[in-house]
């Protein structure tokens, strides 16, 4: 059994060709801009949009999001697709998420996961044999401010970002950027650099900030924090892919 919040099917932003993503519940993490806040709380919530109230989170089998997996096999072998890992953070669950991997990996399903990297190295290890892709979230390099804008410090990211190249599976690199936290070519440079250090790895993509989730703190009863930032100029975002792309890298802007 594990707890999911939510399966998004036909994505073609989290891996690649055509995918099922399920989103677990629960995160380590509580990033400022976070889009799904729904997700951090492990807990099942009710969520209020607009009069209309809704409980986010349901506990299911591995055979039940299967069967919802399974249903879209053809679109998954014309593309190239397959299951995608999300949340939340599913190494918070991670028997169920390897559980998961597994499965699709004996239905012959490519899998990934989108992961802050954030846990012991050794629970990391239970996912790894059923791994094809790591989308691997790299905030920012400096320490304390990672921690003031995400909760916690990024020394065990990195390092496990350094484990995770020497592994047998494709390692991306994913950025957000956001506004007063990273969004500066320095910044960039240097998350540019740590990734070009990496063995083997070639593949960084930039995550434009957006508002898309601040409703749902409204409805979850808390704050959206970063409420007044602007948006980032299709300009800028450009400036800062040609930035890493600068480091040997193969740099887009989106997953």
């Amino acid at each position: 059994m594990g707890r999911i919040f939510d399966i998004q099917k036909f994505s073609v932003h989290d891996g690649p060709g055509i995918r099922t993503i399920v989103f677990l519940k629960g995160c380590f993490l509580r990033c400022k801009w976070c889009c799904n806040p729904e997700s951090q709380n492990h807990q099942i919530e009710q969520l209020n949009m607009n009069g209309k109230v809704s409980t986010v989170g349901r506990d299911v089998t591995v055979r039940e999001v299967m069967d919802e997996v399974l249903k879209d096999r053809p679109y998954y072998r014309r593309s190239g697709g397959g299951l995608t890992l999300s949340g939340g953070e599913a190494l918070f669950q991670p028997d169920f998420a390897a559980a998961l991997l597994r499965a699709a990996k004996e239905q012959g399903i490519s899998t990934a996961l989108e992961s802050t990297a954030f846990a012991p190295y050794e629970t990391i290890q239970k996912l790894l044999p059923y791994l094809d892709y790591y989308l691997l979230d790299i905030k920012h390099i400096n320490p304390e401010k990672h921690k003031s804008f995400t909760g916690v410090s990024n020394e065990r990211i990195l390092e496990n970002a350094r484990r995770l190249a020497q592994e047998d599976m494709e390692l991306i690199i994913r950025v957000p950027v956001i506004p007063t936290f990273n969004d500066t070519r320095e910044e960039i440079s240097e998350i540019a650099r740590f990734a070009a250090s990496l063995p083997g790895m070639r593949k960084i993509h930039l995550l434009p900030y957006h508002r898309l989730g601040m409703d749902k703190y409204k409805g979850l009863g808390r704050e959206y924090l970063l409420k007044d930032l602007p948006l980032i100029p299709d300009s800028h975002m450009k400036e800062l892919c040609e930035v890493a792309a600068s480091f040997g890298l193969n740099a887009q802007i989106g997953g």
